[in-house]
């Protein structure tokens, strides 16, 4: 199983709790000392040491070059856990000229399915279909998605947060249209809100953690992550959850045209042709 954003929060939460029941756990983060902490919480709960790939999601290069050493490392993935996640500033734009936020939250996660795509194929048997996740957010209500350009520069942290989450449900929606029928099923989750190092340069958010009974703790945000690489209930192509749940999201984040057209503006996004992609 392989989880990005698997260095802190619910991603590091569900990789120790995943390694605890037996699973092989690979591990994707962009800080080398955090990075190293998971690996070793990852080792004391499930007795065996996980890959570890360090990688900035706001750097595209760095993507691939992580999409390739895990391609040539492993031969097949089971389930593929798009965790990778932040709340950045909007002044300025990555390296690749996106959104920091949207590149990081949907832009590099859309960019890695693509290159692990074949080992998902692989890792899907007749009685149990590999499984991508991705964390959302019921901030996907306030986003403001212009579909036909999704890296371009929101003008609050916030928006670009709404938007990404927006993004991260149409992606759901219409990776499961493709390809379901290859044994690929797609969901993503609402975790709650989370007592984490997320969101911890906004004030607001940082405000809002003081709320007793508010926020979740990193397992209990992570527990539909789990449910969700596992449970046979849980095999919804396209579903979006909350709480082990079906839970709504808004028309905008559902509508399959929408969902089409953000996928070729991602391929674009991303430097991927549609006709050397996954199906």
């Amino acid at each position: 199983m392989v989880v990005t954003g698997g260095s802190s929060g619910i991603g590091l939460a569900a990789a120790v709790a995943l390694a605890r029941a037996g699973d092989e756990v690979v591990l994707l983060g962009r800080d080398p000392g955090r990075l190293q902490h998971a690996v070793d919480a990852v080792r004391e709960a499930g007795g065996r040491t996980p890959a570890a790939y360090r990688a900035d999601f706001a750097v595209l290069d760095e993507v691939r070059e992580a999409g390739a050493k895990l391609v040539a490392d492993h031969e097949r993935i089971a389930v593929l856990v798009n965790n990778a996640g932040q709340l950045a500033p909007a002044r300025r734009l990555t390296a690749d000229g996106l959104d920091p936020t949207m590149q990081v939250n949907h832009l590099a996660g859309f960019l890695l399915t693509h290159l692990l795509f074949e080992r998902l194929l692989a890792g899907a048997t007749t009685t149990a279909p590999a499984r991508i996740i991705t964390t959302s957010s019921a901030a996907e209500a306030w986003g403001t998605l212009d579909v036909a350009r999704p890296g371009r520069r929101q003008v609050s942290r916030w928006l670009a947060y709404g938007a990404s989450k927006q993004a991260n449900v149409l992606f759901t929606v219409e990776a499961a249209r493709r390809w379901t029928q290859y044994g690929v099923v797609p969901t993503c989750f609402f975790p709650g809100l989370i007592r984490s190092r997320f969101g911890r340069r906004s004030p607001m958010f940082s405000l809002a953690k003081l709320a007793p009974g508010l926020f979740r703790s990193a397992e209990q945000g992570a527990e539909t992550l789990l449910w969700l690489a596992d449970a046979d209930e849980a095999l919804v192509p396209g579903g979006y959850f909350a709480w082990k749940r079906p839970f709504g999201a808004t028309g905008r984040s559902t509508n399959a045209d929408r969902a089409r057209r953000l996928w070729q503006s991602s391929l674009t996004a991303v430097g991927l042709e549609a006709s050397t992609t996954a199906p």
